[in-house]
């Protein structure tokens, strides 16, 4: 993966637009902190290997942790108290 800063992003977009459309992704800096990233149109839907199966993992951890819980009191009026 390329890194560019956003000036030089400004003036070589049409070169980077072809890498992209190679397979490449770039990512565009501002003070050496990524804010962008450029990749095909064709990729956007494909996420990177392995990340459906750790957003899957992450979710059953989450619900796990709720089983068993208890509010003490019921929901509205648990929704309603944080409403301050």
């Amino acid at each position: 993966m390329k890194s560019v800063a956003v000036f030089e992003a400004k003036n070589r977009f049409s070169e980077l637009l072809s890498a992209v459309e190679h397979g490449e992704e770039v990512t565009i800096t501002r003070h050496g902190h990524p804010i962008a990233r450029l990749v095909s149109f064709t990729a956007v839907g494909q996420a990177p290997v392995g990340q459906r199966d750790r957003v899957l993992g992450a979710i059953q951890r989450l619900r796990s942790l709720g089983q068993g819980s208890e509010l003490g009191l019921p929901l509205a009026q648990a929704i309603e108290s944080g409403r301050d």
